[in-house]
């Protein structure tokens, strides 16, 4: 007895671990749904594979489910955050064995997210000998959603790779309008589970299927916005300035001169964007350089919108060095957007620019190690990764006043902050004409990173309902239309400048007004209603016991 026992519980274990490499993989797999693959169908397939491994394997415990979990988030995130390795190996100054350890170690951090909510699942699901096969969907998709908003928010937040995204450029992309992201993700979920029940012979869930399937499709068809006859000529500039050279100070004028000489023959455009840092100079080192920048732009009717190191004082300095003060505590400094030339309208007598103008955007969302060191004092002194340049910004308000340029409206984010939907909605007004992000994904080279920025950047797009222009150093600078398809764009690699005629646009969009919250109130009961009952009916069987 004791042998068959012993063999019973090997068989089990070789089984669990089948399962869990089973898991991984499946991770792996559904990293193809994102850019620059795009394979949308392989979303709700993986999730598919990984609700039947938790909910229809009677072996399977609650820690083992948990597990699961686990793998299927370490397999994702791996396969689809390599190319943070780009930088970390390139320009963090560590050894190869230090940023794998360093990667694995992020990955599975994010992996305890999809853990969570499959170890919650399994906590709080009803008995497997006697499913529900609706409310255990529900209660699934609900979890999910809420430990990808936790991932999202939680020490700093990390949204990349939310699920959503895998359906920017799929047939359920529209219903971002109304739901986001985020409720793309809660769909992708109940969607995937409710058809493994329906695989299972619930005609309940078959029923809830259709009825899920007709209510997306109807949100797809929800159309808000008006596109108008009016067009804005933009001149998107990428100068394709090497990442080795951004930020060497012998460096900083020729960079500056290149972005210039590259626009001059298109001072006829309504408005030219440069990307993040393309003046990578302090404010009041280039002033002047500003001015004169200022009075051509308002000279040939234009406005140039530019990224640059923002700087105010906080107390009077001993020393009026401006290279000293950089790294003293006299002064704040910020990662910046500010418009030179005209602001109000197309033609003006001068341009509006001056030191410390208030057309100017200060970013928010600041990245991690990038542009601000958590433990500074311990952890500076260790290595070039945690002393990158420009790595000691102060973070600007939440909400912050549109960008104005030749009388019209530009709701900005800065790199990163283009993937916190919940962050560019409340920098949108109902009388914003575009949204803009400019950014610099030098960084991460030749790999997959800038195209799922640029994939992020599309659905801000249709959530809001604006067209979006994105700016790069390197690429990819595209002009992104109000349903999230990329109409224009310049090769990656490559200096050149995107001109653009963009329609102007009316209305808002449901998402606008609502945002998340719809999505977050949603699960957050389904999760407490269907846990609860699910508790109350084990309570009971085992009294009854």
């Amino acid at each position: 007895m004791s042998r068959l026992f012993n063999t019973k519980n090997a068989l089990n274990g070789r089984f669990f671990i089948a399962q869990f490499m089973l898991s991984i993989l499946v991770g792996v797999v559904c990293h193809f749904s994102f850019s620059p693959y795009q394979m949308s169908w392989l979303a709700p397939l993986s999730i598919a594979i990984l609700f039947t491994q938790i909910s229809c394997l009677k072996t399977i415990s609650v820690k083992q489910s948990c597990l699961l979990g686990f793998g299927f988030g370490l397999g994702m995130f791996i396969s689809g955050l390599r190319w943070i390795h780009v930088s970390l190996d390139t320009y963090g100054g560590l050894p190869l064995p230090v940023t794998l350890l360093l990667m694995v170690l992020l990955c599975a951090y994010l992996a305890l997210y999809p853990a969570l909510a499959c170890y919650l699942f399994a906590k709080f699901n009803g008995d497997k000998s006697q499913p529900k096969p609706v409310s255990n969907a529900l209660l699934f998709a609900s979890l999910w959603t809420v430990t990808e908003l936790l991932r999202g928010s939680l020490l700093t937040g990390f949204p990349w790779l939310w699920l959503g995204y895998s359906q920017t450029e799929g047939i359920l992309s529209q219903s971002a309008a109304s739901i986001g992201v985020i409720g793309l993700s809660f769909t992708i979920t109940v969607l995937a589970a409710l058809a493994v029940n329906c695989c299972k012979g619930s005609k309940s869930a078959v029923g809830s299927l259709i009825i899920a399937c007709a209510i997306i499709f109807g949100l797809t068809q929800i159309k808000t916005i008006v596109e108008l006859d009016e067009q804005v000529d933009f001149a998107l500039v990428q100068g394709n300035i090497a990442q080795e050279a951004k930020w060497q100070a012998d460096k900083m004028w020729p960079t500056i001169s290149t972005y210039m000489n590259i626009s001059r023959e298109h001072f006829d455009a309504d408005i030219i964007i440069w990307p993040e840092a393309a003046m990578s100079a302090v404010e009041s080192w280039v002033q002047d350089y500003l001015k004169m920048m200022d009075q051509a732009a308002s000279y040939n009717s234009t406005a140039i919108i530019t990224g640059i190191i923002g700087r105010e004082k906080i107390k009077k300095l001993d020393n009026d060095d401006a290279d000293a003060a950089f790294y003293k505590n006299d002064y704040r400094f910020y990662n910046a957007i500010l418009t030179v030339g005209n602001d109000k309208r197309r033609v003006q007598e001068s341009g509006h620019y001056q030191a410390s103008h208030d057309n100017r955007y200060y970013k928010h969302q600041l990245l991690p190690i990038g542009e601000f060191v958590p433990f500074e004092d311990i952890l500076r002194p260790l290595a070039p990764l945690f002393n990158l340049p420009m790595s000691a910004f102060s973070r600007g308000d939440w909400a912050q006043p549109n960008l104005n340029a030749v009388g019209y409206k530009i709701a900005p984010a800065i790199c990163y902050e283009i993937a916190f939907p919940e962050l560019v909605r409340a920098n949108v007004r109902p009388d914003t004409n575009f949204i803009v992000t400019i950014s610099n994904d030098a960084w991460f080279g030749h790999s997959i990173g800038p195209m799922q920025h640029m994939e992020i950047a599309q659905m801000r797009a249709i959530e809001l309902g604006r067209p979006l222009l994105r700016v790069t150093n390197t690429g990819i600078t595209a002009v992104v239309s109000i349903d999230g398809r990329i109409s224009s764009r310049l090769p990656q690699f490559e200096e050149g400048v995107l001109r653009a005629k963009v329609n102007l646009v009316n209305g808002t969009t449901y998402y606008y007004h609502l945002g998340n919250m719809p999505t977050i109130v949603l699960s957050t009961v389904l999760i407490m209603l269907i846990g609860a009952m699910n508790l109350t009916t084990r309570r009971r069987r085992r009294y009854s016991l």
